[in-house]
């Protein structure tokens, strides 16, 4: 890999932190951007004397375009993570994925306006909404999210495809699976264990428990996301990143219930809305990987191995606070 000079923004956050610590390995010079608002100084306390860290925001930031001054490359993971949210704050997700990425781009476009900075966005399946095709793949349309965080996600990518087209800007665009493992803030993983702990008895499970969803290590989701930007040739890309299975919802609570070494815990399911766990919740999702997998990226774990490992470690990560 040639050595670059490369922001992440979102870098303190779960999968940001994830993915500076690959690029370091890989002798990457790393600018991490971000606002703390969900990430975590701690995430990368191992590694501050290695990166450069700008504690900023996308939204409000009056100097983007010097914070991007010799970068490279952008990794711009940076967003409101959680999808419920949306269901009750219709506005965080329009500010921290639409207008915080239109930003980034603006700024891109003007640093070096005959060579901008190349560009990787990660976005999620929820784009897709609730697809008729499983597998889904890339391709499938008309795409009807479901959630302010889908839309949001997609419009992002409207507005990158527009951007690359105008001003050159190289990019590619990352349709991520549930990504789980250490320095998780939130999702299921992270709410079963501590319901548990505060009731070790009794788990409320959102839904029916027949939702069927992929899973992904964060591990193995960092390293397709370098590995396709990497291989990249063209102008602009979309590439989902999963794996190939799923799991269904009801299966969790047993895997988290025997990594927390508990016995006789009550399952209770809610039902949820439409069976789903909440408002904007797909219950069926399933990506369609091949395009990636075409690259010569290979996940290391399934979607079942994946929970396995994840809750090991975010019960490790808990255990230390």
């Amino acid at each position: 890999m040639e050595r670059k000079r490369i922001m992440v923004t979102g870098g303190a956050g779960f999968i940001g932190s994830h993915l500076v610590d690959a690029l370091l390995e890989k002798g990457q010079t790393v600018v991490v951007y971000d606002n703390l608002s969900g990430g975590k100084k701690e995430f990368l306390s191992h590694c501050m004397d290695d990166i450069e860290f700008i504690e900023r925001d996308l939204v409000t930031d009056d100097d983007l375009i010097g914070s991007l001054k010799d970068v490279d490359h952008v990794y711009h993971v940076a967003a409101n993570p959680d999808v419920r949210v949306g269901a009750d704050d219709t506005w965080v997700s329009v500010e921290q994925n639409i207008i915080a990425t239109y930003n980034l781009l603006e700024a891109m476009r003007k640093v070096r306006p005959d060579d901008p900075p190349s560009f990787s966005f990660t976005s999620t399946s929820t784009v897709y909404g609730n697809a008729t095709v499983l597998p889904t793949p890339e391709d499938y349309g008309p795409l009807i999210p479901i959630s302010q965080y889908g839309a949001s996600k997609l419009a992002a990518e409207a507005i990158i495809s527009a951007f690359s087209d105008n001003f050159g800007i190289k990019a590619s665009v990352f349709r991520f699976a549930n990504v789980v493992g250490s320095r998780s803030t939130h999702g299921i993983l992270f709410d079963f264990y501590h319901k548990l702990m505060k009731d070790p008895s009794r788990l409320e499970i959102l839904g029916d428990g027949l939702q069927r969803k992929s899973y992904i290590h964060v591990s193995d989701c960092v390293k397709g996301v370098i590995h396709a930007t990497d291989d990249q040739e063209s102008p602009f890309e979309y590439y989902n990143v999963g794996t190939r299975d799923y799991v269904e919802i009801k299966q969790i609570p047993q895997i988290v219930v025997e990594a927390m070494e508990l016995d006789n815990v009550e399952f209770v399911y809610t039902g949820g809305h439409k069976g789903a766990g909440w408002k904007g919740d797909v219950k069926f999702m399933s990506l369609a990987v091949d395009k990636i997998i075409s690259t010569g990226w290979e996940y290391d774990l399934d979607s079942k191995q994946t929970l396995e490992l994840a809750i090991r470690e975010i019960i490790s990560d808990l255990k230390e606070v």
